[in-house]
C-alpha cells in the first residue's frame, strides 16, 4: 500500500511538472531559422515560432522590430519589412521568459532545392571532386539541408542546420544545389541560400499534398488507394498478410536447408504505416516541404523524373505539384527550374528509339515550359552517363540551372538556354525548323555535321535524315522521305545528337508529331 501511494504522489508530480512545463513554454523557432541562415532580399521576410498563447514576442532585425501576439494555440508570427542584401546581421526573439538569438545571418538569395538522387548527390560525388571540394571557400554562400523524415500529416517543424560553404563540410552539400548557388553569388555579388529538401528514390507524388492529389482527377486514384493501404495496415489485415508470408518464407528456407540447396529469396519485410512511408503520395512532403513554409524564397529548383520516367500523367503531376507549392507560399508564381532529364542507358542506333520512356519524360518537361507560368529548365542531353543514373558533371548542371535564372529572374544579358523548338513548316521536300533561345546563332558542337534529326513520311517510319543550319533555322530532309511529314531530334534514351547555340547550350529533345510513342 505504502508503494502504491508512493507512486501515486510521483506521479501526480510528473504530472503537475508536465502542465508547468507546457504552462511556461519558451518561444520557440522552427528548425530552418538559426545561425548562419541566409534571408531573402527585397521581400516581406515571415517569422514564425510558439509561445505561450497570447504571448507578446518581439523580432528585431537590422534595425527593425516587429512584435506578434501568439494565438490561442500558440502559434506566432509576423513578417518583417523588406531587406536590402547584406549582414552579418543578428536575429532576436524575445518572449517573456527567453530570448533566442540566431548570429551571421545573412541576406540574399534563397532558392529552394528539391527532388530525388541527382538533387541528394553530394560535391564528394562529383568529377574533379578533390579540387572542387579544396576550392570551395565561399562564406556568404550557405545551404540547410532538411533531414529525411516521412510523415503521415503535414509537419510545422522539421530537424536540419544552416552550414557555411568551406571545404570542411561542403561534400555533403546537394552537388547540384551547390554549384547552381554558386554562380549565383559569383554573378550578382550577394549572398546566396539554399534549402535542400531531397530524397534519392523518391517519385514526384510523395512531394505533392495529398489535397492536391483529391482534388486532380488524375491524381485521385493515388489518394484513394492510399486510403485503401492506410485502412488495411489498421485493420491489422497487412500485418497478417506479413505474417503469412514470412512462415512462407521460412518453410521455403528450411526445405532449403535440409536438402543443401541455395535459397536466395529476399526474407519479407514488416508492413509500414502506408502514410509514413517515403514514397507514398504526400509524405515527403508532408515532413520535408511544409515544415518549409512560409520561408520567404527567391524560387525552387528540381531534379527529379527518373523515377516517374515515361508516366503519361508526369506533366500534370509536375504542374499540380508547381501550383500547390506557390499556393502554399502565397508568393506569387515564384521561378520553378527543372533539370530536363539527361541522356541514359544504351547508345541510339535507331533514328527514334522511344524505349525505356526517357524521351516522353524529357517531353513533358519541356511542355512545361508553356502550360505553367514562369518556369524553366536546364537541359543537360549531352551530360548523361550511359551507364550511370547519377551523372558526375554537376558543376554544369548547376550552371545551366543557374543561367535560366540570371536570364528570367534577375534580367541578366544572358540566354537562357540552348535552342527550343518554336515552329516548324514543310517546304516541298524539307522542313523547316525554328528555334527560340537562339542567341546568336546555331551551331554543331564542335563543328562538322548535325547529328541527331530523324525525319518521317505519312507512314511514321523515321530515318536518318540530313540537316544543315540556315541562318537561325534548321533545314532537315532525306532522299528516302519525298514527302515529309515529321522529324525528330535526339529521340532517344540515350541520343547522338550535337545542336547547340553560340553559348554553348544544347539544344532540347523535340518532335513535331504527336504519333504517340
Amino acid at each position: 500500500m505504502r508503494a502504491k501511494a508512493m507512486w501515486k504522489v510521483v506521479g501526480a508530480v510528473l504530472v503537475l511538472g508536465c502542465l508547468v512545463a507546457v504552462a511556461a513554454a519558451d518561444v520557440k523557432l522552427p528548425g530552418v531559422f538559426g545561425d548562419h541562415m541566409v534571408l531573402q532580399r527585397d521581400l516581406p521576410v515571415p517569422v514564425w515560432g510558439w509561445a505561450d498563447p497570447a504571448e507578446a514576442v518581439t523580432v528585431t532585425l537590422a534595425g527593425q522590430s516587429k512584435t506578434a501576439a501568439a494565438d490561442a494555440g500558440g502559434k506566432w508570427s509576423l513578417k518583417l519589412d523588406k531587406l536590402t542584401a547584406g549582414g552579418p546581421y543578428e536575429l532576436v526573439v524575445e518572449g517573456k521568459k527567453n530570448t533566442l538569438r540566431c548570429g551571421d545571418v545573412l541576406v540574399g538569395e534563397v532558392w529552394l532545392a528539391s527532388g530525388q538522387s541527382n538533387m541528394e548527390m553530394g560535391v564528394g560525388g562529383v568529377m574533379n571532386r578533390e579540387a572542387e571540394i579544396a576550392a570551395a571557400d565561399y562564406p556568404k554562400l550557405r545551404m540547410f539541408t532538411v533531414a529525411r523524415i516521412p510523415a503521415r500529416q503535414p509537419q510545422s517543424d522539421c530537424k536540419g542546420q544552416w552550414q557555411v560553404c568551406n571545404p570542411k563540410c561542403v561534400a555533403w552539400f546537394s552537388a547540384a544545389g551547390y554549384f547552381f548557388g554558386r554562380e549565383l553569388q559569383k554573378q550578382l555579388g550577394v549572398p546566396v541560400g539554399i534549402i535542400h529538401s531531397s530524397w534519392g528514390g523518391t517519385p514526384i507524388q510523395t512531394w505533392t499534398s495529398l489535397a492536391v492529389h483529391e482534388a486532380v482527377p488524375e491524381l485521385r486514384g493515388m489518394a484513394e488507394a492510399l486510403q485503401r493501404d492506410t485502412a488495411n495496415f489498421a485493420s491489422g489485415q497487412a500485418q497478417a498478410d506479413f505474417q503469412k508470408r514470412l512462415a512462407d518464407w521460412e518453410a521455403a528456407a528450411a526445405k532449403a536447408k535440409a536438402a543443401n540447396q541455395p535459397f536466395k529469396a529476399g526474407k519479407p519485410q514488416p508492413p509500414e504505416e502506408p502514410r509514413a512511408r517515403a514514397g507514398s503520395p504526400a509524405a515527403l512532403y508532408n515532413g520535408m516541404i511544409a515544415p518549409l513554409v512560409p520561408y520567404a524564397i527567391r524560387g525552387a529548383i528540381w531534379y527529379q523524373g527518373e523515377s516517374n520516367a515515361g508516366s503519361p500523367i508526369y506533366l500534370i503531376q509536375l504542374k499540380a505539384m508547381i501550383e500547390s507549392w506557390r499556393a502554399d507560399w502565397k508568393q506569387g508564381d515564384f521561378p520553378f527550374i527543372s533539370v530536363q532529364l539527361p541522356n541514359f542507358m544504351e547508345p541510339q542506333k535507331q533514328p527514334s528509339e522511344p524505349v525505356g520512356n526517357w524521351p516522353l519524360t524529357r517531353e513533358q518537361f519541356l511542355k512545361a515550359l508553356t502550360e505553367i507560368p514562369n518556369t524553366g529548365m536546364a537541359v543537360t542531353i549531352d551530360i548523361g552517363e550511359a551507364r550511370d543514373i547519377h551523372p558526375h558533371n554537376k558543376q554544369e548542371v548547376g550552371r545551366r540551372l543557374a543561367q535560366w535564372a540570371l536570364a528570367k529572374t534577375y534580367g541578366k544579358d544572358c540566354v537562357a538556354c540552348g535552342p527550343l523548338l518554336k515552329a516548324s513548316r514543310t517546304e516541298g521536300q524539307k522542313i523547316v525548323l525554328e528555334f527560340d533561345y537562339v542567341g546568336d546563332g546555331l551551331a554543331a558542337r564542335e563543328g562538322g555535321k548535325l547529328k541527331g534529326f530523324a525525319i518521317a513520311g505519312a507512314d511514321k517510319k523515321f530515318v536518318w535524315a540530313d540537316a544543315q543550319i540556315v541562318g537561325k533555322t534548321v533545314v532537315v530532309s532525306s532522299p528516302e522521305v519525298k514527302e515529309p511529314a515529321a522529324v525528330r531530334y535526339a529521340w532517344a534514351n540515350n541520343p547522338d545528337c550535337n545542336l547547340i547555340n553560340q553559348a554553348g547550350l544544347p539544344a532540347s529533345p523535340f518532335r513535331t508529331d504527336d504519333w504517340g510513342r
